[in-house]
């Protein structure tokens, strides 16, 4: 570890699962500074940590100030499959912001994620990815700094209801049925692969890897909830989902749209406005009058303007970066093919 340059008297090391109270705190100290609210849970980050494709203490470094403070944290993603699109993320204490903690730890970050290129074809494109709040001035001014050009924006976008919203107006036979993880999960799990293989930056996994990972982030949570899980049969077949958590984890008051899909064969058909409306009055039902999702600002399949539609609006931006480690074929969807 000695390959990170830190300010005299702060240590660094790995994470441990251990650690995670101390992250959560420095992550919305972070964030409330940055974007005026808390911004993760020491569930969210449980969870991911004990994902498969995560090992804490090889994968992070953290940083601590002389007075034993957690102040800087930076994570790198590189175990999933195929891993052309590393992921790299950091929070710095804000007040530490200045000691150069961000340049160090995203340099060191760059370096492991090299690890990567003796995992993948030759011929294959592999570019490291970052990504911050729009609101975030100094981590985009890092970014720019570092050689990463912006490839894309994302709103979270928000609806707040003082009244029921519009019932759904559902078409042809299609029928709602009572989710049941035993019976539906890989198949509500083929159905979201199916309705997503057109969106922008999707990457092809395969089965035995992807299908472990969806289960394990949306039912290895105590923010997972069945009767949130709205899915659309067309017979035997899914047409539709919109797979949603009781709250978001950035405000306990907030109901969360996780997913929301149709798949090809069934779009056009008003079918993704009526699975958000349901979900809307469902949510309703239960007291919650805010309910947010995230959706790519320039989505292939027009999404953003279906949320619009219902009634939502943007509340905020994310804006992702990339950074290019090596030429070759990009695998990841750049358009939709017909």
């Amino acid at each position: 570890m000695t390959d990170i340059q830190l300010p005299k008297g702060y240590t660094l090391r790995s994470a441990t699962m251990d650690d995670i109270p101390a992250c959560v705190e420095l992550f919305n100290a972070w964030a409330i500074k940055e974007m005026g609210h808390r911004e993760l849970s020491g569930e969210e980050i449980r969870t991911e940590w004990s994902s498969d494709e995560f090992i804490p203490e090889e994968d992070t470094r953290i940083v601590f100030a002389p007075d034993g403070t957690l102040v800087a944290y930076i994570e790198a993603w590189t175990r999933n499959a195929p891993p052309v699109k590393p992921w790299i993320w950091a929070r710095i204490h804000p007040d530490h912001y200045g000691l150069g903690l961000g340049t160090e730890l995203t340099q060191w970050a760059e370096r492991y994620a090299l690890r990567v290129l003796d995992i993948l074809p030759p011929d294959v494109r592999i570019a490291n990815e970052v990504g911050v709040d729009s609101r975030a001035k100094e981590a985009h001014e890092l970014f720019k700094n570092l050689g990463f050009s912006h490839i894309r924006s994302f709103y979270q976008m928000r609806v707040e209801m003082d009244s029921p919203p519009p019932a759904p107006r559902w078409v042809d036979d299609l029928k709602l049925k009572p989710f049941d993880a035993k019976r539906d999960l890989e198949a509500v799990y083929r159905a979201e692969v199916d309705s997503f293989k057109d969106h922008f930056g999707v990457v092809e996994e395969p089965f035995e890897t992807g299908f472990p990972r969806f289960a394990h982030y949306m039912t290895k949570t105590e923010n997972y909830d069945p009767a949130l899980w709205f899915v659309l049969w067309d017979g035997d077949e899914i047409a539709g989902l919109n797979i949603c958590r009781p709250r978001s984890f950035e405000d306990d008051n907030m109901g969360w749209v996780s997913i929301l899909g149709v798949r090809r064969a069934w779009r056009k058909r008003g079918l993704g406005l009526a699975l958000l409306q349901h979900s809307f009055g469902e949510f309703y039902k239960r007291g919650v009058r805010k309910v947010g999702l995230g959706v790519d600002a320039s989505s292939l399949t027009g999404a953003l303007r279906l949320y619009e539609k219902a009634g939502m609006s943007v509340f905020s931006q994310f804006d992702k970066y990339e950074k290019e480690i090596r030429a070759g074929k990009e695998i990841s969807v750049q358009s939709i093919e017909e």
